[in-house]
């Protein structure tokens, strides 16, 4: 039996969205720029998706940029705002357990010689908010925090940190990466302040290479690429319009808001299923996390720790019984490199070699989630014979 338990680094395609890409891709073939029949026919899908987004997230068509993904998105709101806006002020605010593509921009900016203050987060990964408050200045030009973590699943309180932020400076921008919580935890861009937000297709159901970026109407950005006036020449290049349309589509299905409330209940279930089963057959296990019934837990995500034996060492073995798990952030778990999120939870560097991700989809089943307690249940107390003690 396969088993795919890696949907926090990707997921497949819907069905329904493939199918509906077939035709697109066959016949839709004219630039949406174009000015003959069939640009125009490419640009009405464009603009169409353009509008079903928008609308789901109760915003404007004016205000979604399509983009390549969820790391573009994240870089276009935190260079382009920041840059924008810089004789505003030179200081960005963001969090100790940001994907990279938070932390790369912020990065970048510290050596175009704005400051960068990166709010701590607790053993369990919440997020200090009295720090994040304190770290509020009149020189403060964006704050960015994803919704929820992409390791541990930890969400963190966004509608909250954007009412202390615009409390504390009403001038400032928040973005907020919603990667990896756009079609799971609700989110309401006005009550939260959100004044940018990404988002990724290949997270909710569609393919790889399309995303967007919610840009709150008003809010400037210089844009990364330059040489074409598509999407107001805020993001440049000819539209992928199949993509597009299959963006449309998967969101549409995952932010609707009877199949989100579904979801995640199914996925609250799978998630208790792994961690009591395992619980109840292994020891020593330690949870990367909040506990599984607080409210700023995730029920898509669970990291967890194994006394004794290297997450790599488990992964390639549960990759030999057809069951596929993460190490970590995908982004990084093919490297040999420490977790910056759980370094940030005050892991030490052998804890974070024990870590071990699972992360679930609408389409998950029980059937799969009792199938790796069976087989992880057999496995790691092999694993461990081998392990010096």
């Amino acid at each position: 039996m396969e088993c795919y338990l890696d949907h926090a680094a990707t997921t497949w395609v819907d069905p329904e969205v493939l199918e509906a890409m077939g035709p697109l891709l066959a016949e839709v073939y004219g630039n949406p720029s174009s000015l003959h029949r069939k640009g125009h026919e490419a640009e009405r899908i464009v603009e169409t998706a353009r509008e079903g987004i928008a609308q789901a997230l109760k915003a404007s068509a004016r205000e979604i940029y399509f983009t390549s993904g969820g790391t573009e998105s994240n870089n276009l709101a935190i260079l382009g705002i920041a840059r924008a806006y810089r004789r505003q002020g030179n200081h960005i605010i963001t969090t100790a357990v940001e994907h990279p593509s938070v932390l790369g921009p912020a990065q970048a900016l510290e050596e175009e010689g704005f400051t960068v203050t990166k709010v701590p987060v607790d053993r369990d990964g919440r997020l200090d908010l009295e720090a994040f408050e304190a770290a509020i200045t009149p020189q403060t030009v964006l704050a960015s925090a994803m919704h929820v973590n992409n390791e541990t699943g930890v969400i963190h309180p966004v509608a909250q940190m954007g009412k202390i932020l615009k409390g504390m400076n009403p001038k400032a921008f928040f973005h907020v990466d919603g990667v990896q919580s756009l079609g799971k935890i609700p989110l309401s861009l006005k009550q939260a302040g959100v004044d940018a937000l990404s988002g990724s297709g290949h997270k909710v159901g569609a393919p790889k290479g399309v995303g967007f970026l919610y840009l709150r109407q008003g809010v400037r950005v210089k844009p990364l690429a330059y040489g074409g006036s598509q999407q107001r020449s805020v993001r440049p290049g000819t539209e992928p319009v199949p993509g597009i349309w299959a963006l449309h589509m998967a969101l549409g299905k995952r932010l609707d808001p009877k199949n989100m409330k579904r979801s995640e209940a199914h996925a609250a279930a799978l998630k208790k299923l792994v961690w009591e089963g395992l619980n109840a057959r292994l020891g020593g296990l330690s949870l990367n996390g909040l506990p599984l019934e607080h409210p700023l837990s995730c029920p898509y995500i669970l990291n967890f720790a194994s006394p004794d034996v290297k997450s790599e060492v488990v992964l390639h073995a549960l990759e030999a019984r057809g069951i596929y798990v993460s190490t970590g952030a995908a982004c990084a778990s093919n490297k040999a490199n420490k977790s910056g999120t759980l370094e940030a939870m005050g892991r030490t560097a052998m804890e974070a070699d024990r870590a071990l991700r699972i992360s679930f989809s609408p389409a998950s089943t029980v059937e799969e989630a009792e199938h790796f307690v069976d087989i992880l249940s057999e496995i790691l107390p092999e694993l461990g014979k081998f392990v010096k003690k």
